[in-house]
């Protein structure tokens, strides 16, 4: 039996196959996902109410989703808590052996990253490279206790594309001081994966309220600023140890910096000339 780690989330189903669905589909679909995943949780009746449509339609929902039966649908939502819930000691004991070890994590890493840019959806990464790549919008990057590291590094290679780029660091209390200049035409990059940070989303949520267009990058099991993100990149973690692993999500990252210098080189190669002159000027002193 394949395990819940290696299958797209519901939530990833739900948004590779939105257009796809009827319009009272989708709009289950849509109440799902902004309440996501407590709402699959609840009785047919109970979703069919809270989401505005009719009870055959939930399960005609659920049932474009591949699952034989309400049960079964929900069966994988208890099993995608559990997995998101996991912590180091949850999480099997890690093998002993260092022979075992490095085969086996090196196999884990590779599909995770083969994984995740096979179900990557094509259109949210456009979008988002699209977003990066406008000059006009000051771009924000942030990330969590294990992945504000990705979002550093994301940062210095795109400062260098592109002026308007600034990695939020520091502590969370003083976050709140960048939101006063926040509005429509900034763009704010979260990375955020299981046991999902609470300050994350909090600034997170207040960036979408003074409008400013969030994308996150997240793992398969979607942390929950994917209720108000304009674009979600989720990327495979699991791996055989007690660790979740950021193989793929640095990959997703040196893929979106590729793409937006791909799209931007007939501009951003000038800037680096320039910022080579003043690397040499320096070295000259």
């Amino acid at each position: 039996m394949t395990s819940v780690s290696h299958l797209p989330s519901i939530a990833e189903a739900i948004r590779d196959r939105l257009d796809t669905l009827t319009a009272s589909e989708r709009r289950a679909a849509r109440a799902l996902l902004a309440n996501y995943p407590m709402l699959g949780l609840e009785t047919v009746a109970e979703f069919s109410a809270r989401s505005g449509v009719s009870p055959p339609t939930v399960l005609r929902f659920t049932a474009r989703l591949g699952f034989a039966n309400y049960a079964e649908f929900q069966r994988r939502l208890r099993e995608e808590v559990e997995a998101q819930l996991k912590s180091p000691l949850a999480k099997a004991a890690p093998e002993a052996g260092a022979d075992r070890t490095l085969s086996a994590f090196a196999a884990a890493v590779s599909e995770n990253i083969a994984e995740t840019f096979r179900l990557m959806p094509a259109g949210e990464f456009e979008a988002a490279v699209a977003l990066f790549a406008d000059r006009k919008r000051p771009l924000h990057l942030l990330g969590g206790r294990f992945t504000d590291s990705i979002a550093h590094y994301m940062a210095a290679h795109l400062r260098i594309l592109r002026p308007g780029v600034d990695h939020i660091a520091g502590q969370p209390d003083n976050w709140r001081d960048l939101l006063v200049d926040f509005g429509r035409k900034d763009v704010l990059v979260v990375f955020d994966i299981r046991r999902y940070q609470e300050d994350l989303v909090a600034f997170a949520k207040a960036a979408a309220e003074r409008q400013a267009a969030v994308v996150l990058v997240t793992d398969q099991w979607l942390s929950p600023i994917a209720r108000i993100a304009q674009h979600v990149l989720p990327a495979r973690i699991e791996a055989p140890s007690a660790w979740d692993s950021s193989a793929a999500l640095i990959a997703v990252a040196e893929a979106l910096i590729a793409a937006v210098t791909a799209q931007t080189w007939p501009v951003s190669q000038e800037r680096i000339k320039v910022l080579e002159q003043l690397r040499l000027a320096e070295d000259g002193q």
